[in-house]
């Protein structure tokens, strides 16, 4: 499916982005400095319990995403979620930063933080996991936009391979920041950066296409075929 493609493509442009939401946790984890092969397996761990995190919130938007499939407003939905996605990207942080969305679940972040600040004091793989974990669930305005594309996907396996397939495409600049924590300059970060929208629009444009039903193959089916086909071949 065209549309899984996108998802590791977004991971792997909007880590730019990561790294001045997360990249202080990657470069503060508590990994063994002297054994290069351990080092690994700890990182490994952590990005585990990302994916995890991300798996699972996949799968409680894949059940939304399911729920207007069923309800025959799948067409509908896929416009107005990459609608959505244009909108996210295009409109200033500072318009959205009037409204307080996380304030009702605000103190569950706040917990969610404290959690993950005494984790950083044990160098167990446990620990990596939780941070891994704890650090998907943190508010992030990359993942809110992969999100609507797991709601797109209207199957909660799809929904799910979908954040799994972002997360994947976090990894390799996660990772790297770990180990060189100013391989790029911050001139070249801003020009990486200033291609997120673009990508993000791109991907609007394509879920906006889908639920128009023109009939172009694997990209505008005109009866949402193709969502259908592919979920029964996971029968």
């Amino acid at each position: 499916m065209i549309m899984l493609y996108t998802a590791f493509i977004f991971g792997l442009i909007s880590s730019f982005h990561c790294i001045g939401m997360c990249g202080p946790i990657a470069m503060m984890l508590p990994v063994d400095r002297t054994n290069p092969t351990k080092k690994v397996s700890q990182i490994l761990t952590y990005h585990l319990g990302r994916l995890t995190a991300y798996g699972s919130i996949g799968f409680i938007f894949g059940l939304v995403g399911k729920g207007f499939f069923m309800a025959g407003m799948q067409q509908k939905m896929s416009i107005f979620i990459g609608l959505a996605m244009i909108v996210i990207v295009l409109v200033p942080e500072k318009i959205f930063a009037r409204y307080n969305f996380s304030k009702p679940v605000y103190r569950l972040i706040s917990k969610i933080k404290q959690s993950l600040g005494s984790q950083f004091r044990n160098k167990s793989y446990k620990s990596l996991f939780i941070i891994g974990l704890l650090n998907g669930f943190l508010p992030c305005g990359m993942v809110y936009v992969a999100l609507f594309g797991a709601i797109a996907m209207q199957s909660v396996g799809f929904g799910v391979l979908y954040m799994i397939l972002f997360g994947l495409g976090t990894i390799p600049m996660m990772s790297s920041i770990v180990y060189l924590n100013s391989f790029l300059t911050v001139k070249t970060r801003n020009k990486i950066q200033k291609a997120i929208p673009y990508v993000a629009v791109i991907i609007g444009v394509l879920f906006i296409l889908r639920g128009l039903g023109l009939g172009i193959p694997y990209i505008s089916p005109s009866n949402m075929s193709l969502f259908i086909r592919q979920t029964a071949d996971c029968h």
